[in-house]
């Protein structure tokens, strides 16, 4: 039977709303924060926990989901204190929706959405691992969504470094791996993909991997199960097999056999999404120090790894828990497992990171190196009065000098000796390229006039202003945006109406409800009306559309 939830605490700033939820060790309550005003979820250490080890842990949490919260799928922390009557609490994100639990003991989820939540919460798993962070209580309870429908990872209470391999206290069972029963237990990275394949296979069937309908399944059954039965199939029609040979390694039994990271995961899931011509999901990771091959590969756009920004105003760099946080979970600050690549240039929080910048080259003498074109004049300085144009001359590709502190135009060749008529051969050059240019100019002039001529253009003076041709506009009518659509609620339905500012004939509507389970879905009506059955907040966007294709921007409406 579950306890009444404790008394909220009064908190400066707050307004209390009403309870959310209560656990073993903290309870959730709603407030609205003043400024900025905003609905926020705050946890509450119980007061029958503070003589225990549990402050501790709480304050652990805090600092751990607050280096962790920039990732989009990581629940964000705003703040941490301590209430009047002593107790801390954390101000989180007010995440509205069912938690993912909630929601596939209702019905199983589609393989399209499970699959884009797998591939989401693996790049919030990914990110943890490479700030040295274990969650190991990865399972759809903790996994809540916000009001954009993103899935965002919560509950880093019995969180540890990577190095932690000799403690697994906490972990719910029927998303554990066998090693977490072990003697003494264990838990690394591996531990946590095995979880991530668990909530996975769990939104799926509806129900966790080794938890058979009919049967008794005490802790007992499942932990005899989770160490040897094989991985059930899941027996859906529109799973293909490639989707459960990604959950069979990934809880595989010995750790060694699974996918060695959760990217590692997260990219065998994108693959199913590419077999079954899905929208491929990116996966984002927050690193501090991103590799360099992902910086390189991150054009295709499925991976993108973004750089810790610090939020400290007293710290110059992206800061590892604190060592008070290492010591309690059993290891010691410079001990967290890191991968060490070469620094990267700065990159923006929440933007795609790329390459270093790539420096110009030196300018040197190598030959190799392209250079501005030089003139080079065999024959000598030109004659006075005759201007030699460099680009008639110039080669593309300028020869290197064969000494390096002479320039090619450094000195010129001698003027050859006069010929034996005594007239210089530099003259009898100049006299030819007068000629020659002459005959060009007058090619050219024939070939303009017999342009001219065959066109029809007549060589009268410029028309009047008032004669130019008005300029034609090729970009399509405008399509304005329908009013915003109002709903009135009855029961379990809500209805929405709006209106067309310039009905046109064969004009229709495109709709979809933002939080259904399919948000990208969109149904066409041709009447500027819809119901909605939900017992829950609705929201709708509506599109215009043109019987020839063109379309409007949408427009929403909401309902509480």
């Amino acid at each position: 039977m579950k306890r009444p939830p404790s008394s909220p605490p009064v908190l400066p700033g707050f307004t209390y709303v009403e309870p959310l939820g209560a656990g073993g060790f903290a309870d959730v309550f709603l407030y609205e924060q003043e400024m900025p005003r905003r609905r926020v979820a705050v946890k509450v250490l119980l007061a029958d926990r503070l003589s225990s080890g549990a402050a501790q842990e709480f304050a652990d949490e805090a600092n751990v989901m607050a280096m962790l919260s920039t990732h989009p799928a990581i629940v964000t922390i705003y703040q941490a204190g301590v209430a009047g009557d002593g107790r801390p609490y954390l101000v989180m994100e007010y995440c509205p929706r069912p938690n993912l639990q909630t929601r596939s003991r209702k019905e199983p989820f589609s393989v399209a959405e499970a699959l884009r939540v797998g591939v989401q919460v693996a790049g919030a798993v990914e990110t943890a691992h490479r700030a040295g962070v274990l969650h190991r209580d990865i399972k759809p309870a903790n996994i809540l969504v916000t009001e954009y429908n993103r899935p965002a990872l919560t509950d880093f209470g019995i969180a540890s470094t990577t190095g932690a391999t000799s403690e697994a206290s906490g972990m719910s069972i029927p998303w554990s791996p066998p090693e977490s029963f072990a003697e003494p237990p264990r838990s690394g990275p591996r531990s946590d993909v095995w979880a991530l394949g668990a909530t996975l296979f769990t939104l799926l069937a509806g129900r966790s991997p080794f938890e058979r309908p009919g049967e008794r399944n005490s802790s007992a059954d499942l932990i005899e199960r989770i160490e040897r039965a094989a991985v059930p199939h899941l027996g859906r029609p529109d799973s293909p097999e490639s989707l459960q040979r990604v959950l069979e390694r990934a809880m595989a039994k010995n750790s060694d056999d699974r996918y060695p990271s959760a990217v590692a995961f997260a990219r065998a899931l994108q693959k199913v999404q590419i077999e079954l011509s899905h929208s491929v999901t990116p996966i984002d990771i927050v690193d501090e120090h991103p590799h360099a091959d992902e910086l390189e590969d991150d054009d295709d756009g499925l991976t993108r790894v973004r750089e810790v920004v610090s939020i400290d105003p007293d710290a110059s760099a992206f800061t590892r828990p604190s060592a008070t946080t290492q010591k309690h979970l059993g290891q010691p600050a410079p001990a967290v497992p890191r991968f060490d690549p070469a620094p990267a240039q700065p990159v923006s929080d929440r933007t795609e990171a790329r390459g270093p910048a790539v420096p110009p080259p030196p300018v040197d003498d190598d030959p190799t190196l392209l250079r501005p074109p030089q003139v080079v004049s065999p024959a000598g300085p030109p004659a006075p009065g005759f201007a030699t144009s460099p680009a008639s001359h110039a080669p593309a590709y300028a020869p290197a000098p064969s000494s390096p502190t002479a320039p090619p135009h450094a000195s010129a060749p001698s003027a050859p000796a006069p010929t034996p008529g005594g007239s210089p051969r530099r003259r009898t050059g100049l006299w030819i390229s007068l000629i020659a240019a002459g005959v060009v100019i007058v090619v050219v002039a024939g070939i303009i006039g017999l342009n001219l001529l065959a066109a029809g253009i007549r060589t009268d003076p410029a028309p009047e202003a008032s004669e130019t041709a008005e300029p034609q506009d090729v970009v399509p009518d405008f399509v304005p945006p329908v009013s915003e659509p109002a709903g009135v609620r009855e029961g379990g339905t809500v209805t929405f109406t709006w209106e067309n500012p310039s009905p046109e004939e064969g004009d229709s509507y495109l709709w979809r409800d933002v939080y259904s389970d399919d948000p990208d879905a969109q149904r066409q009506t041709d009447v500027p009306t819809v119901t909605v059955e939900s017992a829950e907040r609705v929201c709708i966007d509506v599109i215009l559309r043109r019987a020839d294709g063109r379309a409007s921007e949408p427009m929403r409406g909401c309902v509480g």
